[in-house]
C-alpha cells in the first residue's frame, strides 16, 4: 500500500505539501506585522481590535440598512405571497452580508493573528502591562485578581488562576501554530501532534472570528478542559475587550447560561451545546432561549466528538405511561439458570473436544469445539485453547464446513445448545432446547413462543363469526402477541447482559447505578444508557435499581447538530485515519500540520504472544526493567479489569505505581501530574490518551524519556496513536511498544488468521514471541476492518437521522417563529392556506359538497362561504383562494372580537387601585379544551387587547406543536424498528423508512394545522369576569426531564434481530415491535354509520367522516 501511495504522490503530488504551500506565504506576512507591532504602545495595540470591528461593521452596513427596511415592509403588508417574498429577501441579504464579512476576515487575518501573537509576547516578557482603563477593564477588575486599577490606568498581570491551577503565561505562537490557526479559520481540521499547543493555536481563529460579534464556540470533550482552557486563555481575549465564558459553569436554562452564549467567545462540552439546542426547542417563552444562531465552532479532539460520539444521539426524555412495567426481575432467575446450565454443559463439551482432537479425531473434535464457540465465545478456557498450535485453524475449517450452503448443516452444531451467540454482531438466539427449559415450569408450553399471527387470523376468519365477536377474538390474539413479544425481548436482553456485557469492561457499578465506560476514552459516560431495554437488563443482572423506561421528547445526533454551524473546524492529533469520513459527512478537509521539532520517539514493532498470560508476564518484566532504569512508564489498557489485574501483578513485584481508570477519575489531575517523574509507573485506561500532557524533567529526558507500553491493540488506530502521542512531545525522547496476544478481542474476531498460521509454522513454544513489521501491519489491517465497519454504522445512523433532521428543521422553525412572534403571522396564513387546499382537494375530487360544508363547520364554526353550485363548477385552485379569502376575513373578525371582549376585563384589572400585576394569566377555551395564556398586562392594556391575542396565538401554536411532535417522535421510533422487516422482501429498509416517514410527517402537519386553526378561530374567554384573571408566577415549574446519550445498535444487529420474525418467529429471537391494534372493525370514511347521542338517545345515520368529530367529543357513540 505504501508503494502505491508513493506512486500516486509522484503523479498527483503530496496533499500535505500542497496544503501547506497555500498557507506558508501568509506566515511571513503575519510575522512581519507582528514585528512592526512591537513598536506600538499597549493602548495602540488594543486600538487595533476596534479598528478591525469598524471594518467589519462597514462591510455589513448597507446590508443591515436594507434588512431593516425589508422588516418594516413586512409589517405593512398582509399579503401572504408578499410577506414570503420579503422574508426570502431578508434571508438572502443576511447571507450576502455574511459573505462580505468573511471576505473582510480573510483580508485582516495577517494583522489580526499578529495582534494575538504580539499580545502573547508582551505577557511573556512583562509581569504587568499598563493600559488606559476602559469601562470593561473596570468591570473585570471587580471579578478578576489579575487586573488592578491605579487611577485611570489598568495593570494586567501575567499570572492568574486557570480552573484551580496557578499559571504564569509563557507561550508565544511559533510558525507551525500559525499554520494550524489559518487552517482552523478556513474551516478545516488541523492534525497537530501532542504537545504542539492546540489550545494556544485556537486563540488565533477564535480572536479573528469573535470580531464579528456573532459568537464563537470552542467545543471540548469534557468539562474539565472547557473550564481550564476558558480560564487559561481568557486574559488574551479580555485584554482586547472581548467577553469570554464557559457554559459548563452555569445551570441549564438560567440567565447565567444565556449570558455565556451572548459572550464573544463561549467554551463548553459537546454534550452541553447539543442539549442546549434541544432545550431551546422545548422552551415556552423567548426568555427561556439561550443559544444564538450557530455561527462558528472549533471542536477540540474533533475525532472523538464527531466520530466516536457520533454513534450516540443526544436525547431528552420524560416519563412514559407504565414506564416502570417490565419483566426483568421475574425473568432474571430463569435466564441466570439457563446461562449456568449452558456454561456447565460447554465445560464438559470443551474437555471432550480436547480429548478428541488429541486422539486425532479432528472431525468430531472440530464439531465439539465449534459448538463451544457458538455457545460461549468469551469462555476463557476456550480462548486459551485456541492459542495452541493448529486449533484456531481447525475451528475456522469447521466453521467454513457448517456455514456452507447457507448454514444448512448448522442445526447439527446448535442442537445441544440452549442459546447461540454471534459475538461479532452482538446477537443472541434461543434454541428449541432453550425454550423448552425456560417453559418447563409453566403450564403454557408456548410461554416463550410468539403466535403465528397470519395463521391464527386465518383460523378466526374461517369461523365466520359475527363482526363484534371476530374483532374481539383478534384483539385477544394481538394482546397475546404484544405480551409475549415484550417478554421475549426482555429475555433476549437479559441473555445479552449475562453473556456479552462484562462488569468493569463495558460498564462499572458505582453509587448503586450501572454506568457505561466509553471504549474510546475509558471515562464514565454520565447519563448515557444502552437502548432497547438492555440497560435495564444489566441493572437487573447487577441487582441495582431498575430505572423506568422513558419517552423521547427531543433528539439530535451530534453529526446533525454540528452541521448546523455556518463554519466548522477542528483540531486533534489523530484525524488522518478518518479523513474520508470527515469529508463525506461534514465536508471537512484534514491538513497535517508539521511539528515544531522533529519527533524523537522510537515506535517499536508489536510483540505478539500466543496467550494473555505470556503477554502480561512480559509486560511486567519490561515495566520493572524500565522503572529501575529511572524512566517513567505509562501502561495503556483497554478496560478497568485489565488495569486492576496489572496493578495486582506489580504489587507482587513491589513496584510503586498509580492506577487511572473510570473508578479513579476524580484523581486524574494528581496522577497525571506525577506520571512524568523518574521511575513512576502509571497504569491507565484510554483516559490517559486524550488531552493529557505528561511533562518530563531533564533527568527523565537523559534517561530516555517516557516509555509507553500498550497491553492490547484497540479496535481503532486513532486510540493507539493517541496513547503513543503521550510520549515524544516537543521533540522529547521516548519510546512506545504494544504487546499483543492471539486471545485479545481484536485478534480473536478480526486479525488472528494469518498471524496464527505464521506462529504455527514457526513452531513457537510457550512464552516465545514474534516481532516484525509485517505482523504489525497485519494487525493494523484488522483495525481498518473494524474502522470501516464502524463508519458504516455511523453513516447509516446519520442517513436515518437526516430524515428526522429535515422534519426537525420544519417543526423547530415553526416553534422559533411562535416564540419570537416575528414570522408567526405568516405561519398562520400558510397554515390557513394549506388547510383550505386540503379541504378543497379531498372533497372536490369526489364532488362531495356535504362533507366540504361539514368540515368547514366543524373546524372553523362558520357556514360554508361557497354555494354548492360554485363548489361544483369552480376550478380547484380558484376554489382554494376563494375559501382562503373568506376564512381569513372570518379569522380577522374573530381576532378583533376577542380583543374587544378581552379589553374591558384587562382594563378593569389594570386600572384597579393597588394593582401590582406585571404579567397575568388569561384563560381561553374552544369549548372542549382550555389554555391559560400569559401576557404582559401593561402591553395588553395599551394595545387594547391586541397584544393578548398575539400571545394567545403564540401559546396555542406552541402547545399543539409540542404535543403533536412528541407523538410523532414515538411513531418515528416505532417506524424505524418496523422497517427493518423489509429485508424479508429484498427491499432497502432506509428507502421504506423515508417514504413512510414522509407520509407520517405530512399527515401530522395536516392535522396540526387544523387543530391550531380550529382553536385560534373557536377560542374565546370563557368568562368576562375580572376575577378569572390571575397574576402569572415568575418562576415556572420545570418538567422532570432526563438528558442522555443512547448507546445505539448497529443496523446489522437490528436486521439480524428482526430477520427471524418471518422465518423463525417460534424461536422468539427477534426484537419485538409494538403492534397497534384496532379496537373496532375498520370503517371506511364514506361508509354510512348509525350514531346515538348518549344523553338524549337520539340516533341518526351519517357518513363515518362526518360522525368522527362527534365520536371524539364523547357525546355520541356508534350504534350497532
Amino acid at each position: 500500500m505504501s508503494f502505491l501511495n508513493s506512486i500516486l504522490k509522484t503523479f498527483v503530488g503530496d496533499k500535505t505539501k500542497k496544503d501547506l504551500s497555500k498557507i506558508t506565504p501568509l506566515i511571513a506576512e503575519i510575522n512581519e506585522h507582528q514585528t512592526s507591532f512591537e513598536n506600538l504602545s499597549n493602548d495602540a495595540l488594543r486600538q487595533k481590535t476596534e479598528a478591525f470591528k469598524l471594518q467589519i461593521a462597514s462591510a455589513r452596513s448597507n446590508y443591515d440598512t436594507s434588512i431593516e427596511q425589508l422588516k418594516k415592509d413586512v409589517k405593512e403588508t398582509n399579503d401572504i405571497d408578499a410577506k414570503e417574498s420579503l422574508y426570502q429577501q431578508i434571508d438572502s441579504q443576511d447571507e450576502e452580508a455574511q459573505k462580505a464579512v468573511e471576505n473582510i476576515l480573510n483580508t485582516i487575518l495577517p494583522e489580526a493573528f499578529a495582534v494575538v501573537k504580539e499580545t502573547a509576547r508582551r505577557f511573556v516578557e512583562n509581569t504587568t502591562l499598563e493600559v488606559t482603563a476602559t469601562a470593561y477593564d473596570r468591570e473585570l477588575s471587580q471579578k478578576k485578581d489579575y487586573i488592578q486599577l491605579k487611577g485611570d490606568k489598568a495593570h494586567w498581570a501575567n499570572s492568574w488562576d486557570a480552573a484551580g491551577k496557578p499559571i504564569t503565561w509563557d507561550m508565544i505562537h511559533y510558525d507551525v501554530q500559525l499554520i494550524g490557526g489559518i487552517a482552523l479559520h478556513q474551516g478545516k481540521i488541523a492534525e497537530m501532534q501532542t504537545g504542539e499547543g492546540k489550545t494556544l493555536v485556537a486563540t488565533l481563529p477564535v480572536y479573528l472570528n469573535a470580531l464579528t460579534g456573532k459568537g464563537v464556540h470552542l467545543v471540548t470533550v469534557n468539562d474539565y478542559l472547557a473550564k481550564r482552557d476558558s480560564a487559561w486563555m481568557a486574559p488574551i481575549f479580555q485584554f482586547h475587550g472581548m467577553s469570554i465564558d464557559c457554559i459548563d459553569y452555569h445551570t441549564p436554562n438560567s440567565q447565567e447560561r444565556r449570558n455565556a452564549y451572548l459572550a464573544d467567545i463561549t467554551y463548553g462540552t459537546n454534550n452541553e451545546f447539543g442539549f442546549d439546542y434541544l432545550r431551546d426547542n422545548m422552551a415556552h417563552t423567548a426568555e427561556d432561549l439561550v443559544q444564538r444562531k450557530h455561527n462558528y465552532a472549533i471542536v477540540d479532539e474533533v475525532d472523538s466528538v464527531l466520530v466516536d460520539d457520533a454513534r450516540t444521539p443526544l436525547i431528552i426524555s420524560g416519563p412514559t405511561p407504565e414506564g416502570d412495567r417490565h419483566e426483568f426481575d421475574v425473568l432474571k432467575s430463569k435466564v441466570g439458570s439457563l446461562v449456568t446450565k449452558q456454561r456447565s454443559l460447554l465445560t464438559s463439551v470443551l474437555a471432550e473436544a480436547k480429548a478428541k482432537i488429541k486422539e486425532g479425531d479432528t472431525s468430531e473434535g472440530g464439531l465439539l469445539l465449534y459448538r463451544v464457540f457458538r455457545g460461549l465465545p468469551k469462555n476463557k478456557a476456550l480462548i486459551k485453547f485456541l492459542s495452541e498450535e493448529g486449533v484456531k485453524q481447525l475451528l475456522q475449517k469447521t466453521e467454513n464446513h457448517y456455514m456452507q450452503d447457507n448454514n444448512r448443516e448448522m442445526p447439527k452444531v446448535d442442537e445441544a445448545l440452549y442459546f447461540v451467540i454471534d459475538e461479532k454482531n452482538n446477537q443472541i438466539d434461543l434454541t428449541e432446547k432453550g425454550i423448552e427449559l425456560l417453559s418447563e415450569d409453566n403450564q403454557d408450553k408456548n410461554f416463550f413462543v410468539l403466535p403465528d399471527i397470519g395463521g391464527e387470523i386465518a383460523k378466526i376468519e374461517a369461523q365466520e363469526l359475527e363482526s363484534k365477536k371476530e374483532a374481539s377474538e383478534k384483539e385477544i390474539l394481538f394482546k397475546d402477541f404484544d405480551v409475549k413479544s415484550e417478554r421475549i425481548h426482555s429475555m433476549n436482553q437479559l441473555l445479552k447482559a449475562y453473556t456479552l456485557f462484562e462488569k468493569d469492561v463495558e460498564y462499572v457499578v458505582m453509587e448503586n447505578k450501572v454506568k457505561i465506560v466509553d471504549e474510546q476514552t475509558g471515562r464514565i459516560m454520565e447519563g448515557r444508557r444502552y437502548s432497547d431495554g438492555l440497560h435495564q437488563a444489566i441493572e437487573a443482572k447487577e441487582n441495582v435499581k431498575i430505572e423506568a423506561a422513558t419517552q423521547t421528547y427531543a433528539t439530535v445526533t451530534l453529526q446533525n447538530y454540528f452541521r448546523m454551524y455556518q463554519k466548522l473546524s477542528g483540531m486533534t492529533g489523530t484525524a488522518v485515519t478518518e479523513a474520508g469520513e470527515f469529508w463525506e459527512i461534514y465536508e471537512l478537509d484534514v491538513i497535517e500540520i508539521p511539528t515544531n521539532r522533529p519527533i524523537a520517539r522510537n515506535d517499536d514493532n508489536d510483540l505478539i504472544y500466543k496467550t494473555k498470560r505470556e503477554k502480561y508476564n512480559a509486560v511486567i518484566e519490561k515495566v520493572t526493567e524500565l522503572s529501575l532504569a529511572g524512566r517513567p512508564v505509562l501502561i495503556g489498557t483497554t478496560s478497568v479489569e485489565i488495569s486492576e489485574l496489572l496493578s495486582k501483578m506489580l504489587n507482587i513485584r513491589k513496584i510503586k505505581h498509580n492506577v487511572l481508570n473510570a473508578k479513579m477519575h476524580k484523581k486524574e489531575a494528581d496522577i497525571v501530574a506525577e506520571a512524568g517523574n523518574p521511575g513512576i509507573v502509571t497504569i491507565a485506561t484510554n483516559m490517559a490518551g486524550r488531552g493529557t500532557d505528561i511533562k518530563l524533567s531533564q533527568i527523565v529526558k537523559d534517561a530516555g524519556g517516557l516509555a509507553i507500553i500498550g497491553t492490547e491493540r484497540h479496535d481503532s488506530r486513532r486510540v493507539d496513536r493517541q496513547l503513543r502521542g503521550r510520549s515524544g512531545r516537543q521533540g522529547d525522547p521516548g519510546s512506545s511498544q504494544f504487546y499483543v496476544s492471539l486471545e485479545d478481542n481484536l485478534m480473536r474476531l478480526f486479525g488472528s488468521d494469518r498471524v496464527a498460521k505464521v506462529m504455527d509454522r514457526m513452531g513457537l513454544e510457550e512464552g516465545e514471541v514474534i516481532q516484525h513489521s509485517m505482523m504489525t501491519k497485519s494487525i493494523e489491517r484488522a483495525q481498518k476492518k473494524v474502522e470501516e465497519n464502524n463508519f458504516g454504522i455511523r453513516k447509516r445512523l446519520l442517513e436515518y437521522d437526516d430524515v428526522m433532521s429535515a422534519q426537525r428543521e420544519v417543526i423547530y422553525k415553526r416553534r422559533k417563529h411562535a416564540l419570537q412572534g416575528s414570522r408567526l403571522k405568516l405561519d398562520v396564513l400558510n397554515m390557513l392556506f394549506d388547510t383550505c387546499e386540503d379541504i378543497v382537494i379531498s372533497n372536490k375530487g369526489n364532488s362531495d359538497y356535504k362533507n366540504f360544508e361539514f368540515e368547514i363547520i366543524t373546524s372553523f364554526s362558520m357556514t360554508a362561504p361557497i354555494s354548492e353550485e360554485q363548489f361544483l363548477e369552480t376550478p380547484e385552485s380558484e376554489l382554494t383562494y376563494n375559501l382562503y379569502d373568506a376564512l381569513l376575513k372570518h379569522y380577522q373578525e374573530k381576532t378583533e372580537i376577542n380583543a374587544q371582549m378581552a379589553f374591558p376585563v384587562i382594563k378593569d384589572v389594570y386600572e384597579r387601585p393597588g394593582n401590582k400585576f406585571e404579567r397575568i394569566v388569561v384563560p381561553f377555551t374552544d369549548g372542549v379544551k382550555s389554555l391559560n395564556v400569559v401576557t404582559n398586562l401593561k402591553e395588553a392594556y395599551e394595545s387594547k387587547g391586541k397584544h393578548l391575542i398575539e400571545d394567545f396565538e403564540r401559546n396555542i401554536t406552541l402547545a399543539i406543536i409540542d404535543e403533536a411532535w412528541k407523538d410523532h417522535l414515538r411513531k418515528m421510533d416505532e417506524l424505524k424498528q418496523s422497517v427493518q422487516l423489509a429485508v424479508h422482501e429484498q427491499k432497502d429498509p432506509l428507502l421504506i423508512y423515508k417514504f413512510e416517514a414522509f407520509e407520517l410527517f405530512k399527515n401530522m402537519l395536516s392535522q396540526l394545522n387544523k387543530e391550531v386553526l380550529s382553536f385560534l378561530i373557536k377560542g374565546s374567554l370563557p368568562s368576562q369576569s375580572p376575577s378569572s384573571i390571575q397574576e402569572a408566577k415568575k418562576t415556572r415549574s420545570k418538567q422532570n426531564l432526563n438528558v442522555s446519550k443512547d448507546e445505539v445498535l448497529n443496523t446489522e444487529e437490528i436486521a439480524a434481530r428482526n430477520r427471524a420474525v418471518g422465518a423463525g418467529a417460534s424461536q422468539g429471537n427477534q426484537r419485538v415491535i409494538e403492534t397497534i391494534t384496532r379496537e373496532q372493525p375498520k370503517i371506511g370514511r364514506n361508509e354510512k354509520v348509525t350514531i346515538k347521542n348518549v344523553a338524549t338517545g337520539e340516533t341518526k345515520s351519517v357518513k363515518f367522516k362526518q360522525a368522527e368529530p362527534l365520536l371524539k367529543q364523547g357525546s355520541w357513540v356508534i350504534s350497532s
